[in-house]
């Protein structure tokens, strides 16, 4: 009989540090920023502002930079819905002649009707939201794209 050497018991190592791959590798902290797509954004934003400080030595006075954020509000107010519209993956093609709606509808309460401004703001609002929740409820009961249905929306304000 012949003894074979037997292998070595090899014992685990002790647990330490976890290994790190590729895949779960902690990124440094200012590549995670720039990661981010909003941080791009206002890069940007701030770097047409320096431009324009700049170009332009107007916009430092007080008085521009209160006429450039009033004209940013009106056109901020329309964008941010319709982008988190876009985000989710619909489209809303009708919020242009929504706007425009509203405006008559105040309008037309307050000159020809002879009615307070305010009641014809909250009538405004009311008849905003009124399209609004059409648009919606349409979208989510006949399961058609939002794109079809709000051009319907646009097409029967417009008129």
């Amino acid at each position: 009989m012949s003894q074979q050497a037997q292998p070595a018991v090899s014992t685990p190592p002790a647990p330490g540090p976890k290994e790190k791959d590729g895949r779960t590798a902690q990124r440094p902290l200012a590549l995670r920023v720039l990661a981010r797509p909003d941080v791009g954004v206002f890069l940007g934003a701030v770097a047409v502002y320096v431009f324009f400080l700049v170009a332009a030595p107007p916009v430092r006075e007080a008085s521009s930079m209160a006429n450039i954020l009033y004209q940013s509000s009106t056109i901020g107010i329309m964008a941010l819905p319709v982008a988190l519209l876009m985000i989710g993956g619909e489209f809303d093609l009708s919020a242009g002649v929504a706007v425009i709606t509203s405006a008559l509808t105040a309008a037309m309460l307050s000159y020809q009707l002879t009615l307070n401004v305010w009641v014809g703001v909250i009538v405004a609002l009311v008849v905003s939201l009124a399209i609004g929740f059409l648009n919606g409820w349409l979208v989510v009961k006949t399961g058609l794209p939002s794109f079809l249905i709000t051009l319907g929306s646009f097409l029967i304000l417009q008129g």
